[in-house]
């Protein structure tokens, strides 16, 4: 007899299903010459700790000895954490969409030949009797077993047919003899189209934050803006946008955190799961917007963002851990709900009467009879209609909601998925970082380095990196956004404090993307590295996702790096990528903003500037070279005393006293020893702040007005 074999698993998620009556195997050799000796299918199913619906697929059919029974029977059966193993999962998601002609999703339930591990039904969820328009599970699971038996010779032609479309999703190499911008100005008109005049954000619900389509309206607005000409639409955007997200229960008006996305178009009631890798770029993102703008509630929601994850998210060893759930005792939103009577019981009748205005405890339930805390109003109607001041309101809600936050904490907690990914993490050193540097926390930053130590202590072993680190074992080799993100935020790191060892770092795992990621032959990067385990399909991912591509940041800081250190290799490989992409940015830019960042970056190449002086200089040069947002901006303040730099970064040295070196691209001017000739220098190719009036801030947003402090 099989039995389950997911108890010594170093996912969670695994874990979770490791009492289950279904004779679970991991994803590996023993798996699947067991499913070939057999002769018997496959049954995957993809899913995540956090996830809601597979959690009630759990209860509903692997849970029941019934169902499981039929399984075992039937299939070999194997769980795969897709939080572990994107690489099976971006497969078989692509698998999906080619077989069923509709977006997949998680839990992700995949039937496969035993020999090649080819698809030949994909769905999604399957509820355990009919209903919702789709037959039973248990109905599913005969009716493939009885195919795969009768119709093996359509099923074999099918899977070569799949075999063949999967491999067209990556792109072969284009003769181009230049790169131009027209899919930059593509990708903003179809942005604009899409965004939600009413609501903010993208399309309507399910509500996801796209912080990359975000991004790259900002980066617009600075582009124009720096121009002379700017765009204030696009910034509208990004802003009301925003403001909406940070004032919604799609935000943890208590704790801080933003959720998976929104179940509805205002932002209101949140899928309540929250993720490592929406809030890192969110933080970045909201960071920005605090330097782009000045306004305090992105300062706000930035902070309450980072606080969160210190508090939450960061394990005593330093790295920060993947996600929380949905569900506490059972029940998705029960730790973050309220009744009214809970919060009176809490608070005083002013404080009760500012919060039950501005949060909505005066209006019907918003979720199964209770109420997710979500901003109906703004500090101007409570005093209009309370008769407070600004400032006792504001008083109020704060005083409001820290009593219901300590009260919240005696809840049981959602459970939190402790593993530790190197991606994940890269994406909120990144975060933490700019958030450190921008609003002058220097906790965050030190935060962020504390995730770097644990990454390189832990996950780099003999020179490649790991994906993935539980309860003391690191394992799995490391994927495409591994290297990528952790090299971008390297660079960020670096821009806020100099550090020669992390700079020879991040070169050392750019030479580990090129010698085993790369595709010599048609550009671009693999998804999995030259010696990986050999799957169906090497998928080479363009468009962004749930995180950013990684061929786009990769793009990126190639390029970035390649004008730091003068290295040609670096330059080539990016523009390479770019035009082995150029089809997918022809017919599609809005899908592929972080590749748009890198291209954007190609035509218009970085201002790389170098500071060398003493210390005491070094903070007020540096200081003046981030107070504005520029985000072709990379700014390295390295002290004189600096050992190990080779190359390029050694001819920038310090003359008599503190200078800067400012180069864009390949083309450098003469290094800059006065801070007031640097400081107009700068002003060149800085976006002017916007001012109250801005038509950028009208319309029902609301009046634009600056707080900066």
């Amino acid at each position: 007899m099989q039995g389950n074999r997911l108890r010594e698993s170093t996912s969670p998620y695994l874990q979770q299903h490791a009492d289950n009556p279904v004779h679970w195997h991991p994803w590996d050799e023993q798996a699947l010459a067991l499913a070939a000796k057999q002769n018997k299918p496959i049954l995957l199913s993809i899913g995540y700790s956090a996830c809601h619906w597979c959690h009630v697929m759990a209860h509903e059919s692997f849970e029941d000895e019934e169902t499981a029974a039929l399984m075992n029977d039937l299939y070999i059966n194997i769980k795969v954490d897709r939080e572990e193993r994107p690489d099976l999962d971006k497969i078989y998601q692509s698998a999906h969409q080619l077989l069923s002609q509709r977006p997949g999703g998680w839990p992700l339930t995949v039937f496969l030949t035993p020999g090649d591990q080819v698809p030949f039904f994909a769905g999604t969820y399957f509820p355990k009797a009919p209903r919702y328009g789709m037959p039973s599970f248990k109905e599913i699971l005969t009716s493939i077993a009885n195919a795969y038996q009768t119709q093996n010779e359509e099923i074999s032609k099918q899977n070569q047919s799949l075999l063949q479309a999967l491999s067209g999703l990556n792109p072969e190499a284009q003769a181009l003899d230049s790169l131009d911008s027209i899919p930059l100005e593509n990708a903003r008109q179809q942005l604009a189209r899409s965004f939600d005049e009413t609501h903010g954000g993208f399309g309507q619900a399910p509500k996801f934050p796209h912080p990359t389509s975000l991004n790259r309206m900002l980066r617009h607005w600075a582009a124009t803006a720096a121009q002379g000409v700017s765009d204030p639409r696009s910034l509208y955007i990004v802003d009301y946008s925003l403001t909406r997200m940070a004032l919604g229960g799609f935000n943890d008006q208590l704790g801080g955190g933003f959720c998976r996305y929104s179940v509805d178009d205002q932002w209101m009631i949140p899928h309540f799961e929250k993720m490592l890798y929406d809030n890192g770029p969110l933080l970045t993102l909201y960071s920005d917007m605090w330097l782009a703008t000045g306004k305090t509630l992105f300062k706000e929601s930035a902070e309450q963002t980072a606080d969160w994850v210190i508090r939450e998210m960061q394990s005593p060893a330093g790295g920060y851990y993947s996600t929380l759930d949905a569900d506490s005792e059972g029940e998705e939103g029960r730790f973050y709900v309220w009744t009214p009577e809970q919060v009176k019981a809490l608070l005083d009748e002013e404080e009760y009467r500012h919060f039950a205005l501005c949060y909505g405890l005066d209006r019907a339930a918003n979720f199964e009879g209770k109420w997710h805390l979500h901003n109906f109003s703004s500090v101007a109607k409570l005093n209009d209609t309370l008769g407070s001041t600004g400032g006792q309101a504001r008083e109020l809600l704060q005083s409001a909601r820290e009593k219901l936050f300590i009260e919240r904490e005696k809840r049981i907690h959602p459970g939190r998925d402790e593993k530790i990914l190197t991606s994940w993490n890269a994406l909120m050193i990144k975060g933490m970082v700019r958030a450190g540097r921008l609003l002058a926390r220097p906790d965050y930053i030190a935060s962020a380095e504390q995730a770097l130590n644990f990454i390189r202590g832990q996950l780099w072993k003999d020179g490649r990196l790991l994906a993935t680190h539980l309860d003391g074992t690191s394992a799995l080799n490391a994927y495409l956004d591994d290297y990528a993100f952790l090299i971008d935020a390297l660079l960020e790191l670096l821009s806020a404090r100099w550090d020669s060892d992390d700079f020879d770092f991040a070169i050392r795992l750019t030479e580990t993307l090129l010698d085993h990621f790369q595709d010599s032959e048609q550009g671009g990067f693999f998804f999995t590295a030259d010696d990986h385990e050999q799957l169906i399909h090497r998928p080479k991912p363009l468009s962004d996702d749930s995180t950013p591509a990684g061929n786009g940041v990769v793009a990126l800081v190639l390029g970035r790096l390649g004008h730091l250190c003068g290295e040609m290799r670096y330059l080539d490989a990016a523009e390479r990528t770019l035009k082995a992409s150029w089809a997918h940015l022809s017919q599609i830019p809005n899908a592929h903003c972080s590749l748009l960042e890198a291209l954007e970056e190609q035509l218009n190449p970085t201002e790389t500037i170098i500071i060398r002086g003493t210390a005491d200089e070094l903070t007020r040069w540096h200081q003046r070279a981030i107070e504005h947002y520029a985000p072709r901006r990379l700014v390295l303040a390295i002290p004189d005393d600096a050992e190990g730099l080779t190359g390029l970064l050694a001819e920038r040295k310090s003359l008599d006293g503190t200078c800067a070196y400012i180069c864009s691209g390949t083309q450098c001017e003469a290094p800059l020893e006065e801070f007031e000739q640097f400081s107009e220098r700068l002003s060149e190719t800085e976006a002017p702040a916007p001012q109250a009036g801005d038509q950028s801030f009208s319309g029902s947003a609301g009046s634009f007005k600056r707080h900066r402090e």
